[in-house]
């Protein structure tokens, strides 16, 4: 017994040292709390690997894996199957024992973790037990279960091993693979082995993956006809970093991917009337491609609007296409940290070239390729959106480094990879006229969708974060540069990305801190996406300006182009850069769930006191003068009445003829006495603030939300003129929850009113609370009419069932 008290006093005391590393820092008095403590203790270390300053360390280092693939699709069944040679090497100071290798293809069987986690909405007991609907599926998740059921998912692996053919120990686990090595693979070292693999291609419009088919039954051919958008579609290398080790989370359907850079030479064999569109640059055009569409793609690359290279009436026919065979197309990229592509028959293939005009001046072909399903709309806009992102783009970073820049519509609303992006919006097909109109929401949607997947290009393919970790790294960072792009294109729409964008999400319960790992974050959405968007849009045009927000994000995406950063690195970079102390800034949005809900409580208008009685007392008489008097003395005077001392002259003395603001020599010599003890500079400001006379306003604030921000204060005055103040969020270093601003104005600069953020910039959840005085709030009414005859109990159940049984109207779906 005593031995156990020893120990747990000893393991107990080993907690206590734990806690205390956890934070060195503690506030135990009062309730003070330090919204500007440093990021130090929260960030990691620094070291030779990536340094205080945010850059890459002296000692940094990263993987590369470089892929020779040959794949086959089998259009009939639907199905890839492919053979690699990976050559990996060890740039670490490490050994490696084993690999991990990524199989996302496994997500979608039945026993992966991502599917055995999926869950439901809670069954509604209280109609559970009134044999009521106690819960909901949705039909398309029905559509998902069957499809799932009935096709076998994930890879189906056949031979692995070295480069000379032996076979090699694997272990699969799950959505991951560990290939053992016959020995340790020493740090410069480099290594080589073969797999084999195959797997049924999933549908893309049952399953809401990142990748599939889509059928079109209604094509004028035997089967109709299909678009395939291959991602994710072969074994890749995890990541090895020096942050992390192996990057072996596994992939749950949230979190993306962590790569690393390589070199890839693709074959892919497809039905020889495809056209594929791909990452990289294509080998054998004259083999794949006609003489006339290599002269259109020459032509492209220095035209003023997009060309056809397969033109909407070719592809209308190749719909129909009866050739059969097949043929290989071959595609090499260099350094890049994905490989996908996309195949069809229907495919329509427009190109453009971009002059790059920065540094490195080269020709990029920006491309669109789409089924007549896309009509004008993708005609319009989609290889101009291209373009348009890598010019606002690399003013941001740095010049667009690959040679292709590609837009492809099919099934996936909007996902990315290396050179190539997959896009959604299409027209609408109107039967009766066979002509096709797209909406403006459509529109914006391809547009905005184009320029954002052709955006991540920069982050996170080049800039390599890890997306499954810090899904904001990519998704945060691009679609603040996606916001600035859409604006550029047209202000006048609403793209969104402003402070308003994020209030509900940011005021509400289900917010958890940005920094959470991708998939244990409730909204995903706001989350990853607005509210780092938000953040720095704020830093950008409210905290630092837009000189200093841009030379130092600029130096971020330079610092990491084409190497792999962590938020530390973004923060510390930022930060150096800029030469502006960030870390409040960074904790408050990115670490915790506070929100900014600042309230101008009071405004108090003061006037100095000049000491002098003849001057104060005065003052002071006619306040006593101007407040209300009383409803007694009112009624009274209303009524003529006369007080007793007005009456009676006899019964007044000398408190009578003189009141408690009456100067008396006293008091001026007192004064004088006081003026004589000032020193001479004392003397001197007192004199010239009597002579002055200003204004005093004390403006008192509260912040309510928790997360500090600048004051940005209007003032209105009496005469008309309104001034602009930013109070930065300093003033909340030493009182987080209340402060107090004196303004100072001229004596004829009198204050009418304040409005806080009056532009709503800083995402304030209650704007109402911003005025002083208050405003009315502004809505609307609408009147309405009781209708009873919603409930079921409301049925005409006799009228009804004399009802014949009709055919339902055959709902024309759009092509």
């Amino acid at each position: 017994m005593r031995l156990s008290c020893q120990l747990l006093a000893l393991l107990s005391g080993f907690v206590l040292v734990l806690n205390a590393q956890a934070n060195p820092i503690l506030q135990t008095k009062g309730g003070f709390q330090d919204k500007f403590r440093q990021l130090d203790e929260d960030l990691p270390t620094a070291n030779d690997y990536r340094n205080a300053a945010g850059e890459p360390g002296k000692a940094y280092w990263q993987q590369q894996v470089d892929y020779k693939i040959e794949a086959s699709l089998d259009e009939n069944l639907r199905r890839l199957s492919a053979k690699q040679q990976v050559t990996y090497h060890n740039n670490s100071p490490y050994r490696l024992k084993y690999l991990w290798l990524q199989l996302e293809q496994n997500r979608f069987k039945a026993d992966s973790i991502g599917e055995l986690t999926q869950t439901i909405d809670p069954v509604d007991a209280d109609s559970a037990r009134m044999g009521e609907v106690a819960a909901q599926i949705n039909i398309h998740d029905l559509r998902r279960q069957q499809f799932l059921a009935d096709t076998p998912m994930g890879y189906e692996l056949g031979k692995i091993t070295d480069a000379n053919g032996t076979a090699l120990k694997y272990t699969v686990v799950g959505e991951q693979m560990r290939i053992d090595l016959p020995k340790p693979l020493a740090a410069g070292e480099t290594m080589q082995f073969k797999l084999e693999y195959s797997f049924n291609i999933l549908e893309e419009d049952a399953v809401d993956a990142r990748s599939g088919f889509e059928h079109f039954p209604d094509d004028k051919r035997k089967n109709g006809n299909d678009i395939f958008m291959m991602a994710q579609w072969f074994p890749r290398l995890s990541a090895y970093s020096d942050y992390e080790a192996w990057h072996n989370k596994a992939f749950l359907g949230s979190g993306e991917f962590t790569l690393e850079f390589g070199d890839y030479d693709v074959k892919l064999t497809v039905p020889k009337d495809h056209i594929i569109a791909s990452t990289g640059e294509l080998q054998n055009p004259e083999i794949v491609m006609t003489k006339q569409q290599a002269q259109r793609l020459k032509q492209a690359e220095k035209a003023t609007k997009p060309v056809f290279i397969v033109t909407p009436d070719e592809a209308l026919k190749n719909e129909s296409s009866t050739v059969t065979g097949q043929k290989t197309w071959h595609f090499k990229a260099k350094n890049v940290r994905d490989f996908a592509w996309a195949s069809s028959r229907k495919f329509i293939w427009d190109a453009k070239g971009y002059q790059q005009g920065g540094d490195t001046q080269a020709n990029v072909m920006a491309m669109s390729f789409y089924p007549k399903e896309g009509g004008e709309l993708w005609q319009r806009y989609s290889t101009e959106s291209v373009i348009h992102t890598m010019e606002v783009y690399s003013r941001f970073t740095f010049d667009y480094p690959y040679p292709t820049a590609i837009s492809v519509n099919g099934p996936v609303g909007g996902m990315e990879y290396p050179m190539i992006s997959f896009n959604g919006p299409r027209t609408i097909w109107h039967p009766e006229d066979e002509s096709r109109t797209y909406t403006l929401s459509e529109k914006q949607f391809l547009i905005g969708v184009v320029i954002h997947e052709v955006g991540h290009n920069y982050f996170p393919m080049i800039v390599n974060s890890d997306e499954r970790q810090w899904t904001w790294m990519d998704e945060g960072l691009n679609s603040f540069l996606d916001g600035v792009a859409s604006k550029e294109w047209d202000p006048k729409l609403d793209w969104g990305r402003e402070a308003r964008d994020v209030i509900e999400y940011m005021k509400s319960d289900v917010q958890v801190p940005v920094m959470t790992q991708s998939d244990s974050v409730l909204k995903l959405g706001p989350n990853a996406y607005t509210k780092p968007a938000v953040a720095l849009n704020i830093l950008r045009e409210v905290i630092l300006g837009r000189e200093l927000f841009d030379f130092a994000f600029k130096e971020y995406a330079l610092r990491w182009e084409n190497k792999r950063p962590t938020p530390a690195d973004f923060f510390r970079t930022m930060e150096e850069a800029s030469g502006v102390d960030l870390d409040w800034f960074f904790h408050g949005w990115f670490y915790t769930t506070d929100h900014v809900d600042i309230s101008l409580d009071k405004i108090y208008k003061l006037r100095l006191d000049s000491l002098n009685p003849d001057i104060d007392f005065k003052r002071q008489r006619q306040d006593n003068l101007d407040k209300p008097s009383s409803y007694f003395s009112q009624n009274n005077k209303t009524e003529g009445k006369k007080v007793w001392v007005g009456k009676h002259s006899d019964n007044q003395d000398f408190h009578d003829k003189h009141d408690k603001f009456t100067v008396t020599n006293q008091d001026r010599n007192d004064y004088q006495q006081m003026l004589a003890d000032l020193e001479p500079w004392e003397r001197q400001a007192l004199e010239r603030a009597i002579k002055e006379d200003q204004n005093y306003y004390v403006l008192e604030f509260s912040n309510l939300g928790g997360l500090v921000m600048p004051l940005l204060l209007e003032l209105s005055y009496e005469d008309g003129t309104v001034t602009s103040m930013n109070i930065p969020a300093e003033i909340w270093r030493k009182s987080p929850h209340h402060v107090s601003k004196l303004i100072i104005t001229d004596k004829d600069k009198v204050l009418a009113s304040v409005a806080l953020d009056p532009s709503q910039e800083t995402a304030d959840v209650d704007i109402e609370n911003n005025f002083y005085p208050r405003r009315i709030i502004q809505s609307r009414i609408e009147a309405f009419k009781d209708d009873k005859d919603d409930a079921k109990d409301s049925r005409d159940l006799m009228f009804d069932f004399k009802a014949e049984l009709e055919e339902p109207e055959t709902k024309e779906f759009k092509k």
